[in-house]
């Protein structure tokens, strides 16, 4: 409850400065330094730990919170060419120990804050790469599309940190896409726990399954997207539920594409995100991201024929694509593994060949009956 009802009110704090984004985002060098609040809640009380041009600290906490800043911002400078958070070069504050047995990490609107967990369910939490750099992403969709935290723009805006998050430890581990976990935080949890992570990419609904937590509640399809109160209790609307729907249009999506996820798909999606706006919906996305791939890589190109079957997978209908087209051309993104434009555009002008050898035929049929009818008049 402690947990619940901290969060919250850093919730509230990073809306409200969210809100002030503009004003608050002041150019820099991304320098990190990193605090360490000794079990207290003001953050202003925390004691310096380590800054950019100090010496590695004896605390694990502080050097692994340390790392996973620096390794978010070397991220997202060398892929997207983003200096830092607000691309203006933000500074990175980092705040360990804080409270007692907190089970979370979050970004406030200004800074990260990690719990220690409380040793019996949660582990500490600057001990994952992906969440860390989750939270940082959400400071990156505040400052880009600002999707709101509720419902399906709630549910987008925890979509892209997962999407982010994952991406940065790929990049770190230098992983193509089909040999990445795609699972989020699997290192929260401890030994006692019986899960493999707080979320799975790859199988939304199949994080976990025990007595303690439950089965994961993560749909994959929009058939089974789950409507919930927005409120606090339910979880805003479902936003760390219904992101199972677009984690796994990205993970269908760059499984298809091939490669190294954080380029093509990290691509589109990055520049979707930045496309997008506060209330931007699940269609609206799946909409952007498909125009985004054809900006990027043409019409047709194997990469728009991925994200065209990544969503359609997931129950998502691109606007303005029939079901019979947009079926025909995930056939030829699949058969040919989205490899390359030429190969989908093949596949797809054979099939439209054969439909044509098809009509042309039945044509000569009938010209052939009409001239029997005239002849036997």
């Amino acid at each position: 409850m402690d947990t619940l009802l901290t969060t919250a009110r850093l919730r509230g704090e990073r809306s409200v400065r969210a809100s002030f984004a503009g004003a608050a985002a002041t150019p820099g060098d991304a320098r990190r330094t990193v605090f360490d609040c000794q079990n207290g809640v003001f953050l202003p009380l925390a004691v310096l730990a380590r800054s950019e041009d100090g010496l590695e600290s004896a605390d694990d906490s502080v050097n692994r919170a340390f790392g996973g800043l620096g390794t978010t911002r070397d991220f997202y400078k060398s892929v997207f060419n983003r200096n830092s958070i607000d691309g203006r070069g933000m500074r990175l504050d980092g705040y360990v120990h804080f409270g007692g047995k907190f089970n979370n990490a979050f970004w406030d609107g200004r800074q990260m804050v990690f719990g220690d967990g409380d040793g019996r369910m949660f582990s500490d939490f600057t001990g994952s790469l992906d969440v860390i750099a989750h939270e940082l992403t959400h400071g990156v969709t505040e400052l880009t599309a600002g999707l709101e935290y509720h419902n399906q723009s709630g549910a987008l805006n925890e979509s892209m940190s997962d999407v982010f998050g994952s991406l940065v430890k790929q990049w770190s581990l230098k992983q193509p896409a089909d040999q990445a976990d795609w699972l989020i935080g699997p290192e929260i949890f401890t030994p006692g726990i019986d899960a493999d992570a707080l979320r799975s990419m790859k199988a939304p609904g199949h994080a976990f399954d025990n007595r303690l937590f439950g089965k994961d509640p993560q749909p994959d399809h929009m058939n089974d997207f789950v409507n919930l109160p927005d409120t606090e209790p339910g979880d805003n609307g479902g936003v760390h539920i219904n992101s199972g729907i677009p984690n796994k249009a990205f993970f269908l999506t760059a499984v298809r594409i091939g490669g190294f996820a954080w380029e093509a798909p990290g691509l589109i999606w990055y520049e979707s995100l930045k496309a997008s706006h506060a209330e931007t919906q699940f269609q609206d996305f799946a909409n952007t991201t498909y125009r985004k791939a054809a900006e990027l890589y043409g019409d047709d190109s194997a990469e728009q024929l991925a994200v065209l079957a990544a969503w359609q997978d997931v129950g998502i209908q691109i606007s303005g694509i029939l079901a019979g087209v947009a079926r025909a051309r995930s056939l030829a993104a699949d058969r040919n593994g989205a490899t390359g434009r030429e190969n989908g555009l093949a596949t797809v002008n054979k099939q439209i060949g054969a439909l044509t050898a098809q009509v042309t035929g039945l044509a000569r049929d009938v010209t052939a009956l009409k001239g029997q009818v005239t002849t036997n008049g």
